[in-house]
């Protein structure tokens, strides 16, 4: 029996579920918005929330904790960042967002949009439509 343990096994070992974690929680930092299943994306705001709340105090402690657990220069640098940290500066929790879009065609899973809080859709493009 399974009591008291918290957390999803989706399916993998340990090593392939803290490596999926890992690669989830740099995409979702990186675009701010990705689409998985919603289980992944239930587990990925667990996992992700407290990296934003680690950020809030610019620490070399908190820089290395961060860098130590994803494992991208990058990521780690953008969430030290003053422009990211003000964002959430106010917020006391939640800075994850879950929004359920349907299901997969190929095996009818549940699929579900996660983002940040206060993501706001890019400005779209300019694209000059040639007549010919």
């Amino acid at each position: 029996m399974r009591q008291n343990v918290s957390g999803k096994r989706l399916g993998r070992t340990t090593n392939q579920r803290k490596a999926l974690m890992k690669n989830l929680a740099t995409a979702l930092l990186q675009s701010e918005r990705i689409q998985t299943t919603v289980v992944k994306a239930k587990e990925l705001r667990k996992f992700v929330e407290p990296f934003i709340t680690l950020a809030k105090s610019d620490t070399v402690a908190n820089r290395r904790l961060a860098m130590a657990r994803l494992g991208n220069k990058a990521v780690v640098a953008k969430i030290f960042a003053p422009e990211f940290r003000a964002r959430f500066s106010e917020r006391a929790g939640g800075y994850t967002r879950i929004l359920k879009t349907g299901h997969r065609l190929g095996d009818a899973a549940d699929l579900a949009l996660i983002e940040l809080v206060d993501y706001t859709l890019p400005a779209p493009k300019d694209s000059a439509v040639s007549d010919r």
